[in-house]
């Protein structure tokens, strides 16, 4: 019985690694949808301080809106951290502080519109905005809470409804991911509303980042797949009146 002859040496070169998308320098995004020529030069100064505490996850998201809010706006800054101590921040905040996040049963919230008019005859306000998914947000401020508690009032964004679905790119200009209910928006958006209400020229600011934020809604709906729409499922008694009503037919 003869041997099996060896196989052959494998000499084919190993495959090249794939290419890196090439970022831009400036907005730090990739060229394809470079956001340049919509970020504002130079940043937009603004009475409000705005410090965004970032979830780890979230610094790392392909879609996180926080590097357009801290180079659009020249007084704003974020901290990536899980929870907001007093080790946190380095200074600390005045009593016209406040932080934005939907109210809870345990934590009700003032809309931003019943706090409009103490906003502008007070001194000039902190805004504590946390950029994380709303799992992880919720969590954040939970654990942030009992600091936040000693100083800062929870401001929620009028239109919030927890009792209803939220939208999804495919559904608005505005949304870049699917948001869990009604009224739950972007950090970039979020942050343009109360501007809109806060600051003397606050409904130009508005505008100018929610151009912002279109325009990256746009560039990404670019690489989206059509959605097909799923049918409607009825009910098993429903289809069963239709059987029974086409075979009387």
């Amino acid at each position: 019985m003869e041997p099996e002859p060896e196989p052959e040496p494998d000499n084919k070169p190993p495959s090249p690694p794939p290419k890196r998308r090439s970022i831009c320098h400036k907005c730090d995004r990739p060229i394809p949808v470079c956001l340049c020529h919509v970020i504002p030069t130079p940043a937009i100064p603004t009475r409000t301080q705005i410090i965004i505490i970032q979830h780890p996850h979230e610094s790392h998201h392909k879609l996180n809106t926080t590097p357009l809010l801290t180079k659009s706006l020249l007084n704003s800054s974020s901290i990536i951290t899980r929870r907001l101590t007093s080790k946190t921040l380095i200074n600390q905040p005045p009593s016209s502080t406040y932080y934005l996040f939907p109210p809870s049963q345990s934590s009700p919230a003032v809309t931003l519109s019943d706090l409009k008019t103490a906003l502008k005859n007070n001194t000039p306000p902190v805004l504590i905005v946390f950029d994380a998914t709303w799992k992880h947000a919720k969590e954040m401020v939970r654990a942030s809470e009992g600091y936040l508690s000693r100083f800062a009032t929870r401001v929620c964004l009028d239109g919030f409804d927890g009792g209803i679905e939220g939208g999804s790119i495919y559904d608005s200009d505005l949304v870049l991911r699917k948001e869990p209910c009604g009224g739950c928006v972007s950090t970039l958006e979020a942050v343009a509303r109360w501007l809109g209400v806060v600051e003397e020229n606050g409904l130009e600011i508005e505008d100018r980042l929610v151009g912002i934020l279109k325009e990256m809604v746009r560039l990404q709906a670019q690489f989206l797949k059509p959605m097909r729409p799923r049918p409607k499922l009825l009910k098993k008694s429903k289809q069963t009146e239709q059987g029974k009503n086409s075979s009387d037919a």
